[in-house]
């Protein structure tokens, strides 16, 4: 009898336990759950970053234009100076005598020119009367206009001497930051010496030159003519300064040069920027931001949702419609903000993949959930060429 009810709860138990493992193994499971992107066509500006460096608006070298001893020097180094402000002044007793003696000159014209013109009269009365022969009244006439010409040629005199004088005293030519001078006064300088008495800058504004690739220039011009860009040459330039900061002031395009550096095979491209405060100064190296071109219907896809294999392939997990993950390779160029611009691989509408990547693989059913990701800027303000 107790045998009996020893086997009854040894078959009771292991009904139970069938039981159990027959509940367990037939739970279905659950599917996994992402986070996807669903992708959009957007309007975005392309944007290259170039490098480059800084150069005044104007230079202008100072140089005597007589000789002479420096007297005074009048500007203070290193400070700002307007345009006609006196720099320099030159000993100009020499050049004054002979202005002065050039007055004189003048002075002694002007009295031979009134006796000529006396006689002249005289000799004009005289020959109505038949006083005087005619060839007397033209001798007369001929003296009046040899002293008009002296006093033309003294006043000449005048104005010539008057310019060692004015050139003595030597003024900025433009206005700018003005540099250390070469010359102390007491120190003889000669005219149009090879050496630069000193030199002023004009720094507001200021202009940055770049550097492109003729290649990237290429690919935008074939760009442009197949339609893919609108031209963005009249947006507005991004400075980069060397420790990473940006510029507060925005740039604009000026001019691409019509020739290749042979040296470099790049173009250069002159940018001007506003410079109030100074901050740029010449030789600066600088990154600028400039824009490629406005594209339509381009395919954003956020940076967290693109992988790479092994071998470097770009791809991008994708939710199809039958909600099973499958593997996209794709081409990208360029980063936009926090996404990546797509040239092959994606289209509007694609449910791609940014969280949940770990708990996934190809083939592998899924449930969606809307990912709350950053939109990417209409205009972008910096933008960097990929690797691949």
């Amino acid at each position: 009898m107790r045998k009996r009810n020893l086997l009854a709860c040894m078959l009771a138990g292991l009904s139970l336990l069938s039981a159990c493992s027959q509940e367990q193994g037939g739970r279905p499971q659950m599917a996994p759950e992402v986070a996807v992107v669903t992708l959009e066509p957007e309007s975005v500006t392309l944007t290259r970053e170039l490098p480059g460096r800084t150069s005044p608006f104007k230079v202008a070298e100072v140089r005597p234009q007589v000789n002479g001893l420096v007297e005074q020097q009048l500007f203070r180094e290193g400070g700002m100076v307007e345009a006609d402000q006196p720099l320099y002044q030159l000993d100009d007793a020499t050049y004054r005598a002979d202005h002065e003696s050039a007055r004189a000159g003048l002075q002694s014209a002007r009295a031979e020119l009134e006796v000529a013109r006396l006689r002249a009269e005289r000799v004009a009365n005289l020959v109505k009367t038949g006083a005087v022969s005619k060839q007397e009244n033209d001798s007369a006439r001929a003296d009046l206009k040899k002293a008009e010409a002296a006093v033309a040629s003294a006043r000449a005199a005048v104005r010539r001497s008057r310019i060692p004088v004015d050139y003595a005293r030597i003024s900025a030519p433009i206005a700018g930051r003005i540099g250390k001078s070469s010359v102390t006064q007491g120190a003889l300088v000669t005219a149009n010496q090879a050496t630069a008495l000193v030199t002023i800058q004009q720094l507001d504004p200021i202009y940055v030159d770049l550097n492109q690739s003729t290649s990237e220039l290429l690919s935008l011009r074939r760009a442009l003519e197949a339609g893919q860009v609108e031209d963005t040459t009249d947006l507005p330039v991004t400075i980069l300064l060397e420790d990473g900061s940006t510029f507060e002031h925005k740039g604009k395009l000026e001019f691409a040069e019509a020739t290749v550096d042979p040296t470099t095979g790049s173009v250069l491209l002159r940018v001007v920027v506003p410079n109030p405060d100074h901050m740029l100064l010449p030789g600066m190296y600088v990154r600028a931001v400039v824009g490629r071109g406005l594209r339509d219907n381009a395919i954003l896809v956020p940076q967290q949702g693109v992988t790479r294999d092994p071998k470097g392939n770009t791809n991008a997990m994708v939710v199809n419609s039958d909600n099973k993950v499958e593997v996209r390779p794709l081409t990208v160029s360029q980063t936009i903000g926090s996404h990546w611009l797509v040239e092959d691989g994606l289209q509007a509408g694609d449910r791609v993949i940014v969280e949940g990547l770990q708990k996934v693989r190809p083939g592998v059913q899924v449930t969606t959930v809307s990912a709350e990701t950053e939109q990417p800027a209409r205009a972008v303000e910096a933008a960097t060429e990929a690797d691949s």
